[in-house]
């Protein structure tokens, strides 16, 4: 979830982390349900903030590579 997490941070969508990740669309969808629930929040950008500001993940880490 927290990998998925850093690429929600660098505005990746489902179908673009699945293939990254060798995963399903819906496994990523899957995830994204988790990581909303989890944080509290009704969407990925506030899911992104949360990362964001928690230190989870830095803006250094979410340039492409």
């Amino acid at each position: 979830e927290m990998e998925i997490l850093e690429y929600v941070t660098q505005g990746l969508i489902n179908k673009e982390i699945a293939k990254k990740l060798g995963i399903s669309q819906q496994t990523v969808k899957n995830h994204m349900t988790s990581i909303l629930k989890k944080l509290n929040v009704k969407d990925r950008t506030q899911a992104a903030v949360v990362a964001l500001r928690r230190g989870w993940v830095r803006i250094d880490d979410t340039e492409e590579e």
